[in-house]
């Protein structure tokens, strides 16, 4: 595997010199951006819109500098993501755009329309092969993501509380998954009831099309028919309860590697494009609605073409940067009797994860490289 080409520039924005917008979209043109064959063709802009309660978000401004450059190019550009498997502002196409709305995200403020990948349900996916997939041979992506003619990912580098942290392999490949390719990328596919929870409203029972969902009339609780289920996810959605779950049976680096295998189905055999932003290190993902205290200073941005070295790149940035005080990485480095792991700050902020993985898989299966040049401006 070749060596790869990362491009880098800090947060630094003199009196007298360009915004900040101005040098992510000139560090996208030093990248390379250009290069893509953008005249009239349709450039997909993966972005995470923030749970409602969250602020560690990309704001919109990072956005519209990408999106005013792909238009100046002859793009014609929206910005996207799927619908999530969990209950919250974001679990079906209206309440996600609401959401969207909210954070900032709007076709006036990014300067494009803005569409739901999986659709209003998030049952409008189409299986993409994995070339390669040891895990996955067919992938679950959104279907508008997939009629893209270009792919082009904006990722805030974050922690994680299972994958350690989320760049552009996660947003990529458990972003671009429908509900069912969330699922299937989370555990066995099949959803459980906790009993206690169940209302027996019946809501979840309504919007199953598989007759996987049966209702006890004696006890009044649902209950999951498992040779019916399909895993589409769109029971969880409708229950107010939380009631209806997904167990997270597979290992944090079995879920790596089916989300690396799904970022391959993603990106293969089209033009692709990929932008991380290292600032509001949150501990957790940008779904909480929450976000805590950043574990990491603000970085700086970086861009690519190749995921997996932007994903190294970024990764070891954070290695080097000096841990935030007040915040969940430095309470526990500082807790009596903590097993730090040295120069892990991943592992250090969030125990249970592990990222690793990811990256090796990443690199075995073809998705880029874990060696690059990192190219400063």
């Amino acid at each position: 595997m070749s060596i790869s080409k990362v491009y880098f520039t800090d947060f630094r924005t003199p009196y007298g010199g360009p915004t900040m917008p101005q040098k992510l979209a000139g560090l996208a043109q030093k990248a390379g951006i250009a290069d893509l064959d953008l005249e009239g063709k349709f450039v997909a802009i993966k972005i995470h819109f923030g749970e409602l309660g969250n602020v560690s978000y990309l704001r919109p401004n990072y956005a519209r500098a990408i999106v005013d450059l792909v238009k100046s190019l002859g793009g014609k550009p929206f910005l996207t993501d799927c619908n999530t498997l969990y209950v919250g502002s974001r679990k079906d196409a209206l309440e996600h755009l609401e959401c969207a709305w909210q954070n900032g995200f709007t076709p006036l403020s990014v300067g494009c329309p803005i569409l739901i990948g999986d659709g209003l349900k998030g049952t409008d996916d189409i299986a993409v092969p994995v070339n390669g997939g040891e895990y996955v041979k067919e992938a679950y992506i959104g279907r508008a993501i997939m009629d893209a003619d270009i792919f082009i990912s904006l990722n805030h580098f974050k922690g994680h509380e299972m994958t350690g942290f989320g760049g552009a392999i996660k947003n990529i490949g458990m972003g671009c998954g429908s509900r069912a390719g969330k699922s299937a990328q989370h555990n066995s596919g099949k959803p459980d009831i906790k009993e206690k929870s169940c209302r027996g409203c019946r809501l979840c029972q309504k919007v199953c099309a598989n007759n996987g969902l049966v209702f006890d009339e004696a006890t009044r609780k649902m209950t999951v028919n498992k040779d019916n289920c399909l895993g589409c996810g769109r029971c969880i959605g409708a229950c107010n309860f939380d009631a209806v779950y997904f167990k997270n049976g597979n290992a944090a680096s079995l879920l790596n590697r089916k989300m690396a295998e799904y970022a391959k189905a993603v990106v293969d055999g089209r033009p692709n494009f990929h932008i991380s932003i290292i600032t509001d290190v949150s501990p957790n993902c940008d779904c909480h609605s929450e976000n805590d205290a950043p574990i990491l200073p603000d970085i700086g941005m970086f861009a690519s073409f190749d995921p997996l070295a932007l994903d190294q790149a970024c990764a070891d940035a954070c290695i080097k940067a000096t841990p935030m005080p007040n915040s969940q990485l430095s309470d526990n480095l500082n807790r009596p009797g903590f097993a730090a792991v040295k120069n892990d700050p991943f592992t250090n902020s969030t125990p249970e994860s592990e990222w690793k993985s990811c990256l090796e898989h990443a690199e075995k299966i073809g998705l880029g490289s874990r060696e690059y040049e990192l190219i400063t401006i």
